[in-house]
């Protein structure tokens, strides 16, 4: 919290309860709990995101194949081309689930439909309001990925480290057509 800002919301608090002005310090004590909320980046309980309002929302964004919802925090988004799977696609999803609550309650996972490699199909994830990997208090930080980051950089690492590309190529072949398209 911004100590001059908490000095002035005290100061305020003082000046409306020397004077009766009962409405003045509620609505300065509301804004002061509301500073310290968001300092602790506690989501708003009062004002969960819809769940329904914010599929629908999230789906009416450009390039947006199809949402849903992973579990009460987590919303996961399959957007329709690999240079769609962005911070920016994150920024309008969450600006249009704004008007719908307290977004900081939202953890936005995207992923391309359009991927044909294991880098490409790896799920890009932000807290609306928080920078990347960050969390708001008591959100956990979901793996979305069926493989994990480790996993996939000691893979890249063992294949640099073989040196066999014609093995590597064969592998990604039958991968490709033991997969299935989404």
């Amino acid at each position: 919290m911004n100590p001059v800002a908490t000095a002035a919301r005290i100061a305020a608090v003082r000046a409306n309860a020397a004077v009766g002005n009962q409405a003045g310090v509620k609505r300065e004590m509301e804004a002061f709990h509301e500073d310290f909320r968001k300092s602790i980046k506690r989501a708003d309980p009062g004002r969960r995101v819809d769940r329904d309002a914010a599929r629908a929302a999230a789906r009416s964004i450009d390039g947006v194949r199809s949402v849903v919802w992973v579990d009460h925090e987590n919303l996961l988004a399959i957007v329709e081309a690999n240079e769609l799977r962005s911070q920016a696609t994150i920024d309008s999803i969450c600006m249009a689930l704004e008007p719908l609550g307290d977004t900081l309650g939202v953890v936005v996972n995207l992923q391309s439909g359009a991927a044909r490699t294991g880098d490409e199909l790896e799920v890009l994830s932000r807290n609306c309001q928080l920078a990347p990997g960050d969390r708001a208090m008591l959100q956990r930080n979901r793996q979305i990925d069926v493989i994990a980051p480790e996993v996939r950089r000691q893979h890249r690492a063992n294949q640099r480290d073989s040196g066999d590309q014609a093995s590597a190529d064969a592998a990604i072949d039958v991968l490709k057509d033991s997969t299935p398209e989404m």
